[in-house]
């Protein structure tokens, strides 16, 4: 058994078009692979690595669920991409609230923090929360203005003043 969670397009429905609803459990027939390519339901141990399969503009339903059966990981270290899996029965178990995720994000680590706030629009009060939560770690202010104000000289500055 996994625990994780899973984004999908508004209305619970994955990029194939299926659409999933809370309290039931689906399952795939076949082996198990992970990939475009691949058979069985996605989902990341890392709520933020979900955000990687989203485009950030996009308005998206994330999900706790539980991945059970057979399962494939897929740990893509290049990109800093961990504990990622495509499993056999996949539950879901609860959609998340956005205030339930910004929670979440304000209690990660810097990295962890920085690939969210690539991953997701920020409203300018959750920007402030996070300037505010992480004040002291300039990578994650430095993404804040890259990624959420859209700012794209921030890191060419940033490397002048060393």
């Amino acid at each position: 058994m996994i625990v994780g969670y899973k984004c999908f397009k508004k209305g619970m429905v994955n990029h194939y078009g299926e659409h999933f609803e809370i309290g039931k459990t689906y399952s795939v027939l076949g082996p198990i692979k992970f990939g475009t390519n691949g058979n069985g339901y996605h989902m990341c141990t890392n709520m933020e690595d979900t955000l990687r399969y989203f485009h950030f503009d996009e308005d998206i339903d994330m999900c706790k669920v539980i991945g059970d059966g057979k399962f494939a990981e897929f740990n893509d270290e290049y990109y800093g991409y961990y504990f990622m899996y495509a499993v056999e029965r996949l539950h879901i178990e609860k959609k998340l609230s956005r205030e339930e995720i910004v929670a979440m994000a304000l209690k990660m680590y810097p990295e962890s923090a920085i690939r969210f706030i690539q991953g997701i629009k920020l409203t300018p009060l959750e920007i402030e929360l996070f300037k505010n939560q992480f004040a002291n770690d300039i990578r994650v202010l430095n993404a804040i203005e890259y990624y959420q104000e859209r700012d794209k000289d921030i890191y060419e500055r940033t490397l002048c003043l060393k």
